[in-house]
């Protein structure tokens, strides 16, 4: 009885398919042809490693039209381009996400985060791609977002062959070469790549969908020291004691033995809130604006991306309208005058429920509370050119340093 030999990879067919994925998305081409490809019969698809290797199935090359093929390799690189190895090892840390049942869930989210602008306009959708739609979720989310609204359970069980790699969810599979193997690329020719794509999506922004825009905008404010800060002071007041701490008599305290004949109330820990109280006054400017939106997000994440726990409001000399985070680019930003924060922390301390952190973006021109709040507040300050100036009509003049009971931290 004779036996067929292994069928070998189409190189041709796969490079086809990925100059026609760079014609339907041309700002991708700096990613696309940085992947290198290596054959594997271990991959259910297509699947990509966190080096920017791209392992490919010969059978599944073989069977899939050139303009499906297509979208997979743009599916493949987006992963690569949103960081969802390093964000899915991130929110496993976060929230103790363990085994392959969680990873797997990670691909999912990630997949639905990437396919709801991916196809159309050139690309097809191949057969099993998974949508928003296909687990009853909203378009235009996020990974981290869509990780807290669904379980793995009958809706997904379709999607349990899915495996696009430890590229699209940090968890290292069998296949992969791993650091040192050949035609990796390092972290700095990693950032290179996604550098390069950030510029041709904003030097033609008519050309890329709304998702691709806002993550171009961020590709150019990388992470750094400063925003790990802010995010560390954040989760330090949110967990310190006290804060989101309660009394609940829905688990009695362990205390009532003592006390024959009573029913002590046991002390809980809910998740803690957050009001971001941003600095719109005339000195600080639209550039530091934008930032302050960026770390809105940030600190979004340092608590755990639960948006419903934040709030921000706006404040120059008067406080504006606490508004809940949905989206950071949807918060209206209204001020221009005079500053005086005071205000804000008084307005941030009147809303209910009451926040447990305050968090306020700011360039230090203003007068703080001379009474330390009763919760925990950290400052995210602009850095000024600290000139000596006793003039407050001064528009250069600078106040004293933020209170000694507020965590600093300097922003940029």
């Amino acid at each position: 009885m004779s036996v067929d030999a292994p069928r070998a990879l189409d190189l041709d067919k796969l490079f086809a398919a990925r100059l026609q994925a760079v014609r339907a998305r041309p700002y991708l081409a700096t990613a696309l042809f940085a992947l290198h490809t290596v054959e594997s019969r271990q991959v259910p698809t297509m699947a990509v490693d966190r080096h920017w290797r791209c392992y490919v199935s010969p059978g599944f090359v073989a069977r899939t039209p050139v303009e499906e093929l297509a979208g997979v390799w743009v599916h493949e690189v987006s992963h690569l381009l949103r960081d969802h190895h390093g964000r899915g090892d991130r929110v496993a840390r976060q929230r103790g996400l363990t085994g392959p049942g969680e990873r797997l869930r990670m691909n999912i989210a990630a997949d639905c985060e990437i396919n709801d602008d991916v196809y159309g306009e050139g690309l097809a959708r191949p057969e099993g791609a998974v949508m928003p739609g296909s687990l009853n979720l909203a378009p235009g989310e996020l990974m981290e977002d869509y990780l807290r609204q669904f379980r793995l359970g009958p809706r997904t069980r379709e999607f349990i062959w899915l495996d696009c790699g430890s590229g699209a969810d940090g968890l290292e599979r069998e296949w992969d070469l791993g650091p040192d193997g050949a035609h990796a690329l390092s972290a700095q020719e990693q950032d290179a790549v996604r550098f390069r794509v950030a510029q041709g999506i904003t030097g033609r922004p008519g050309n890329a969908s709304k998702g691709w825009q806002r993550w171009a905008e961020e590709a150019f404010h990388p992470p750094q020291a400063w925003r790990d800060l802010l995010g560390s002071a954040v989760r330090s007041a949110a967990s310190a004691s006290g804060a989101g701490e309660d009394y609940t008599y829905g688990r009695p305290s362990r205390r009532s033995a003592g006390v024959p004949g009573a029913v002590l109330p046991s002390l809980r820990r809910r998740p803690p809130r957050v009001t971001v109280v941003i600095d719109t006054s005339g000195s600080v400017s639209d550039a530091e604006l934008g930032s302050a939106l960026l770390e809105v997000a940030a600190i979004s994440r340092a608590v755990g991306g639960r948006r419903d726990l934040v709030s921000v409001l706006s404040c120059d000399a008067a406080a504006g309208v606490v508004h809940p985070l949905c989206r950071a680019e949807g918060i209206p930003l209204v001020g221009g005058g005079g500053t005086d924060l005071r205000a804000g922390f008084a307005r941030a301390l009147r809303s209910r429920p009451r926040p447990d952190v305050v968090v306020v973006l700011t360039d230090g021109q203003t007068r703080w509370p001379s009474v330390k709040p009763e919760c925990r507040t950290v400052v995210g300050l602009f850095p000024r050119d600290r000139r000596p100036s006793w003039d407050e009509d001064d528009p250069e003049y600078v106040p004293r340093s933020p209170p000694e009971w507020a965590r600093t931290v300097v922003i940029g």
